[in-house]
Protein backbone atom coordinates (compact mmCIF):
# COMPACT_ATOMS: atom_id res chain seq x y z
CA UNK A 1 0.00 0.00 0.00
CA UNK A 2 1.31 3.61 -0.62
CA UNK A 3 3.22 5.57 2.40
CA UNK A 4 1.09 6.89 5.08
CA UNK A 5 1.46 10.20 7.59
CA UNK A 6 -1.07 10.53 10.46
CA UNK A 7 -1.73 14.37 12.07
CA UNK A 8 -3.17 13.88 15.51
CA UNK A 9 -4.43 17.65 17.01
CA UNK A 10 -4.99 16.92 20.62
CA UNK A 11 -5.75 19.48 23.63
CA UNK A 12 -6.25 17.88 27.17
CA UNK A 13 -7.87 14.52 26.31
CA UNK A 14 -4.62 12.66 27.28
CA UNK A 15 -6.29 9.48 27.99
CA UNK A 16 -8.35 9.76 24.72
CA UNK A 17 -5.30 10.66 23.00
CA UNK A 18 -3.54 7.59 24.63
CA UNK A 19 -6.49 5.36 23.83
CA UNK A 20 -6.60 6.41 19.81
CA UNK A 21 -2.77 6.10 19.07
CA UNK A 22 -3.23 2.22 20.76
CA UNK A 23 -5.97 1.63 18.59
CA UNK A 24 -4.01 3.24 15.34
CA UNK A 25 -0.76 1.62 15.90
CA UNK A 26 -2.86 -2.02 16.41
CA UNK A 27 -4.48 -1.49 13.00
CA UNK A 28 -1.50 -0.87 11.25
CA UNK A 29 0.31 -3.34 12.65
CA UNK A 30 -3.04 -5.93 11.83
CA UNK A 31 -2.83 -4.81 8.31
CA UNK A 32 0.76 -4.54 7.63
CA UNK A 33 0.65 -0.94 7.01
CA UNK A 34 3.69 1.17 7.94
CA UNK A 35 2.89 4.81 8.77
CA UNK A 36 4.47 7.85 10.06
CA UNK A 37 2.65 8.87 12.97
CA UNK A 38 2.64 13.12 14.19
CA UNK A 39 1.18 14.40 17.11
CA UNK A 40 0.62 18.06 17.96
CA UNK A 41 0.00 18.92 21.15
CA UNK A 42 -1.54 22.50 21.79
CA UNK A 43 -0.37 23.71 25.23
CA UNK A 44 -2.00 20.84 27.17
CA UNK A 45 -2.10 21.32 30.91
CA UNK A 46 -2.21 17.34 31.72
CA UNK A 47 0.32 15.64 30.35
CA UNK A 48 0.07 14.68 27.31
CA UNK A 49 3.28 15.77 25.84
CA UNK A 50 5.29 13.45 28.02
CA UNK A 51 2.55 10.26 27.82
CA UNK A 52 3.08 10.67 24.18
CA UNK A 53 6.60 10.74 24.55
CA UNK A 54 6.77 7.68 27.23
CA UNK A 55 4.55 5.46 25.88
CA UNK A 56 4.99 6.31 22.15
CA UNK A 57 8.90 7.23 21.38
CA UNK A 58 8.42 6.26 17.71
CA UNK A 59 5.19 8.90 17.17
CA UNK A 60 6.83 12.56 16.16
CA UNK A 61 5.72 14.82 18.71
CA UNK A 62 5.11 18.76 18.62
CA UNK A 63 4.38 20.33 21.47
CA UNK A 64 3.29 24.23 20.77
CA UNK A 65 3.54 26.20 23.41
CA UNK A 66 0.13 27.62 22.74
CA UNK A 67 -3.14 26.74 21.81
CA UNK A 68 -3.24 27.78 17.80
CA UNK A 69 -6.35 26.00 17.14
CA UNK A 70 -7.53 22.79 14.73
CA UNK A 71 -6.43 24.14 11.36
CA UNK A 72 -2.96 25.69 12.51
CA UNK A 73 -2.14 22.80 14.84
CA UNK A 74 -2.38 20.49 11.57
CA UNK A 75 -0.67 22.24 9.85
CA UNK A 76 2.10 22.48 12.16
CA UNK A 77 2.49 19.11 10.93
CA UNK A 78 1.61 18.96 7.36
CA UNK A 79 4.61 21.79 6.96
CA UNK A 80 6.88 19.47 7.79
CA UNK A 81 5.76 16.29 6.45
CA UNK A 82 5.60 18.06 3.23
CA UNK A 83 9.03 19.47 3.66
CA UNK A 84 9.79 15.41 3.92
CA UNK A 85 12.55 14.35 1.22
CA UNK A 86 10.01 11.51 0.09
CA UNK A 87 6.64 13.24 1.49
CA UNK A 88 3.78 10.56 1.95
CA UNK A 89 1.36 9.86 -0.63
CA UNK A 90 -1.28 10.33 1.32
CA UNK A 91 -2.13 11.83 5.52
CA UNK A 92 -4.67 11.32 7.62
CA UNK A 93 -6.01 13.75 10.07
CA UNK A 94 -7.12 12.17 12.85
CA UNK A 95 -9.21 13.42 16.41
CA UNK A 96 -8.12 12.61 19.41
CA UNK A 97 -11.27 11.27 20.77
CA UNK A 98 -11.31 8.65 17.94
CA UNK A 99 -10.53 4.77 18.04
CA UNK A 100 -9.52 3.26 15.09
CA UNK A 101 -11.35 -0.20 14.37
CA UNK A 102 -9.43 -3.54 12.43
CA UNK A 103 -8.96 -2.48 8.79
CA UNK A 104 -10.67 0.89 8.70
CA UNK A 105 -6.97 2.40 7.26
CA UNK A 106 -6.58 -0.13 5.06
CA UNK A 107 -10.01 0.65 3.88
CA UNK A 108 -9.81 4.58 3.79
CA UNK A 109 -6.42 3.96 1.57
CA UNK A 110 -8.46 1.78 -0.45
CA UNK A 111 -10.59 3.92 -1.05
CA UNK A 112 -8.69 6.95 -2.74
CA UNK A 113 -6.25 4.51 -4.30
CA UNK A 114 -9.80 2.91 -6.52
CA UNK A 115 -10.57 6.46 -7.34
CA UNK A 116 -7.83 8.65 -8.75
CA UNK A 117 -10.37 11.73 -8.83
CA UNK A 118 -11.21 11.20 -5.03
CA UNK A 119 -8.58 13.79 -3.38
CA UNK A 120 -9.99 13.08 0.40
CA UNK A 121 -12.04 10.30 2.13
CA UNK A 122 -13.62 10.54 5.42
CA UNK A 123 -14.81 7.46 7.56
CA UNK A 124 -18.08 6.13 8.58
CA UNK A 125 -18.28 7.33 12.52
CA UNK A 126 -19.57 5.46 15.39
CA UNK A 127 -20.67 6.65 18.90
CA UNK A 128 -18.86 4.42 21.82
CA UNK A 129 -22.20 2.52 22.10
CA UNK A 130 -21.93 1.28 18.22
CA UNK A 131 -24.96 3.95 16.84
CA UNK A 132 -24.23 5.50 13.65
CA UNK A 133 -22.82 9.06 13.70
CA UNK A 134 -23.50 11.05 11.19
CA UNK A 135 -20.17 11.09 9.17
CA UNK A 136 -20.77 13.46 6.21
CA UNK A 137 -22.68 16.07 5.48
CA UNK A 138 -23.57 18.59 2.46
CA UNK A 139 -22.34 22.35 2.18
CA UNK A 140 -24.34 24.53 4.82
CA UNK A 141 -26.78 26.69 3.47
CA UNK A 142 -30.00 28.93 4.79
CA UNK A 143 -32.05 25.75 5.68
CA UNK A 144 -29.15 23.90 7.95
CA UNK A 145 -28.73 27.63 9.88
CA UNK A 146 -32.87 27.38 10.61
CA UNK A 147 -32.14 23.48 11.53
CA UNK A 148 -29.33 24.63 13.95
CA UNK A 149 -31.42 28.15 15.54
CA UNK A 150 -35.00 26.92 16.07
CA UNK A 151 -36.56 24.07 16.40
CA UNK A 152 -38.58 21.85 13.88
CA UNK A 153 -40.01 18.70 13.53
CA UNK A 154 -37.77 16.25 14.48
CA UNK A 155 -38.38 13.74 11.60
CA UNK A 156 -36.52 16.49 8.95
CA UNK A 157 -33.21 16.51 11.16
CA UNK A 158 -31.55 13.52 8.98
CA UNK A 159 -33.26 14.36 6.27
CA UNK A 160 -31.02 16.21 3.09
CA UNK A 161 -32.47 19.35 4.09
CA UNK A 162 -30.37 19.34 6.99
CA UNK A 163 -27.40 18.40 4.93
CA UNK A 164 -27.63 14.33 5.82
CA UNK A 165 -26.97 11.40 3.37
CA UNK A 166 -29.25 8.56 3.84
CA UNK A 167 -28.50 6.25 6.27
CA UNK A 168 -28.69 3.47 3.96
CA UNK A 169 -26.13 4.36 2.28
CA UNK A 170 -23.63 3.99 5.67
CA UNK A 171 -24.53 0.65 6.08
CA UNK A 172 -22.97 -0.94 3.07
CA UNK A 173 -19.30 -0.89 1.69
CA UNK A 174 -19.15 0.92 -1.47
CA UNK A 175 -17.71 4.27 -0.71
CA UNK A 176 -20.16 7.12 -1.74
CA UNK A 177 -19.43 10.94 -2.78
CA UNK A 178 -20.27 13.82 -0.48
CA UNK A 179 -19.72 17.48 0.50
CA UNK A 180 -17.45 17.23 2.88
CA UNK A 181 -16.87 14.64 6.20
CA UNK A 182 -16.65 15.47 9.64
CA UNK A 183 -13.49 16.30 10.14
CA UNK A 184 -13.11 13.78 13.16
CA UNK A 185 -11.32 11.50 10.29
CA UNK A 186 -10.44 13.07 6.59
CA UNK A 187 -7.15 11.38 4.64
CA UNK A 188 -5.90 13.10 1.77
CA UNK A 189 -3.84 12.89 -0.68
CA UNK A 190 -0.68 14.34 -1.59
CA UNK A 191 -1.14 15.64 -4.63
CA UNK A 192 -4.42 18.08 -3.06
CA UNK A 193 -2.18 19.53 -0.56
CA UNK A 194 -0.17 20.30 -3.49
CA UNK A 195 -2.50 22.02 -5.20
CA UNK A 196 -4.76 23.37 -2.92
CA UNK A 197 -2.58 23.92 0.44
CA UNK A 198 -2.99 23.65 3.87
CA UNK A 199 -6.22 24.64 5.80
CA UNK A 200 -7.09 28.44 6.59
CA UNK A 201 -5.87 29.04 10.04
CA UNK A 202 -8.33 32.23 10.21
CA UNK A 203 -10.72 29.38 11.53
CA UNK A 204 -9.40 28.84 14.68
CA UNK A 205 -12.09 25.94 15.18
CA UNK A 206 -14.99 24.58 13.63
CA UNK A 207 -15.67 24.74 9.76
CA UNK A 208 -12.22 24.91 8.96
CA UNK A 209 -12.47 21.35 7.11
CA UNK A 210 -15.46 22.70 5.42
CA UNK A 211 -13.55 25.45 3.70
CA UNK A 212 -11.31 23.38 2.63
CA UNK A 213 -13.45 20.57 1.53
CA UNK A 214 -15.30 23.51 -0.81
CA UNK A 215 -11.65 24.64 -1.81
CA UNK A 216 -10.89 20.88 -2.31
CA UNK A 217 -13.82 20.35 -4.78
CA UNK A 218 -13.81 23.54 -6.86
CA UNK A 219 -10.32 22.20 -7.58
CA UNK A 220 -11.71 19.70 -9.59
CA UNK A 221 -11.65 16.70 -6.91
CA UNK A 222 -13.96 14.44 -5.64
CA UNK A 223 -15.11 13.63 -2.15
CA UNK A 224 -15.91 10.31 -0.55
CA UNK A 225 -17.16 8.90 2.67
CA UNK A 226 -16.26 5.09 2.99
CA UNK A 227 -18.44 3.30 5.32
CA UNK A 228 -15.91 -0.12 5.30
CA UNK A 229 -13.65 2.36 7.44
CA UNK A 230 -15.04 2.20 10.76
CA UNK A 231 -14.15 4.70 13.82
CA UNK A 232 -15.49 5.41 17.26
CA UNK A 233 -15.68 9.08 18.10
CA UNK A 234 -15.99 10.51 21.36
CA UNK A 235 -17.15 13.89 20.02
CA UNK A 236 -16.68 17.08 21.54
CA UNK A 237 -14.08 15.97 24.33
CA UNK A 238 -12.00 18.88 23.83
CA UNK A 239 -14.48 21.85 22.81
CA UNK A 240 -16.67 20.44 26.03
CA UNK A 241 -13.97 22.11 28.15
CA UNK A 242 -14.68 25.51 27.46
CA UNK A 243 -18.84 25.55 25.91
CA UNK A 244 -19.14 28.81 25.69
CA UNK A 245 -16.22 30.03 23.98
CA UNK A 246 -16.75 27.02 21.51
CA UNK A 247 -20.28 28.25 21.12
CA UNK A 248 -18.73 31.70 20.01
CA UNK A 249 -15.67 30.11 17.92
CA UNK A 250 -18.45 28.14 15.71
CA UNK A 251 -20.62 31.00 14.75
CA UNK A 252 -17.67 33.21 14.02
CA UNK A 253 -16.43 30.46 11.83
CA UNK A 254 -19.68 29.97 10.45
CA UNK A 255 -19.74 33.58 9.71
CA UNK A 256 -16.60 33.27 7.90
CA UNK A 257 -17.84 30.30 5.73
CA UNK A 258 -21.07 32.38 4.40
CA UNK A 259 -19.49 35.30 4.03
CA UNK A 260 -16.62 33.37 1.53
CA UNK A 261 -19.03 30.74 -0.18
CA UNK A 262 -22.41 32.63 -0.28
CA UNK A 263 -23.65 35.39 -2.31
CA UNK A 264 -25.55 38.83 -1.18
CA UNK A 265 -29.16 37.53 -1.28
CA UNK A 266 -28.02 34.29 0.86
CA UNK A 267 -25.98 36.21 3.00
CA UNK A 268 -28.92 39.07 4.08
CA UNK A 269 -30.95 36.09 4.77
CA UNK A 270 -28.32 34.53 7.21
CA UNK A 271 -27.54 37.33 9.29
CA UNK A 272 -31.38 37.98 9.44
CA UNK A 273 -31.95 34.08 10.69
CA UNK A 274 -28.78 34.35 12.95
CA UNK A 275 -29.91 37.74 14.41
CA UNK A 276 -33.24 36.28 15.12
CA UNK A 277 -32.04 32.86 16.64
CA UNK A 278 -29.46 34.89 19.01
CA UNK A 279 -32.44 36.39 20.51
CA UNK A 280 -34.35 32.98 20.67
CA UNK A 281 -31.76 31.56 22.54
CA UNK A 282 -30.72 34.31 25.11
CA UNK A 283 -34.45 33.63 26.89
CA UNK A 284 -33.39 31.92 29.93
CA UNK A 285 -29.46 31.83 29.36
CA UNK A 286 -27.21 32.82 31.71
CA UNK A 287 -25.52 36.04 31.62
CA UNK A 288 -22.29 34.41 30.23
CA UNK A 289 -24.22 32.84 27.12
CA UNK A 290 -26.35 35.78 26.75
CA UNK A 291 -22.88 38.18 26.15
CA UNK A 292 -21.74 35.11 24.01
CA UNK A 293 -25.29 35.66 21.37
CA UNK A 294 -24.48 39.35 21.57
CA UNK A 295 -21.23 38.76 20.15
CA UNK A 296 -22.22 36.36 17.81
CA UNK A 297 -24.84 38.68 16.60
CA UNK A 298 -22.61 41.75 15.91
CA UNK A 299 -19.61 39.23 14.54
CA UNK A 300 -22.23 38.35 11.65
CA UNK A 301 -23.53 42.24 11.28
CA UNK A 302 -19.89 42.75 10.94
CA UNK A 303 -18.57 39.70 8.73
CA UNK A 304 -21.51 38.77 6.70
Amino acid sequence: MADLAVVIVSWNVRDLLRTCLHSLLVDLEQSGLAADVWVVDNASADGSPDMVAGTFPDVHLIASRENVGFAAGNNLALRRIRALDAPPDYVWLLNPDTEVQPGATTALLAALEANPRAGMVGARLLYPDGALQQSAFRFPGLAQLAFELFPLPARLYETPLNGRYPRKLYDGETPFPVDHPLGATMMVRRDVLTQVGLMDETYRMYCEEIDWCWRIKRAGWRILCAPAARVVHHAGRSTGQVPVRSFVNLWTSRARLYARYHGPFTRRLARALVRIGMRHKMKGASAEMVEACRRVTRTWEELI
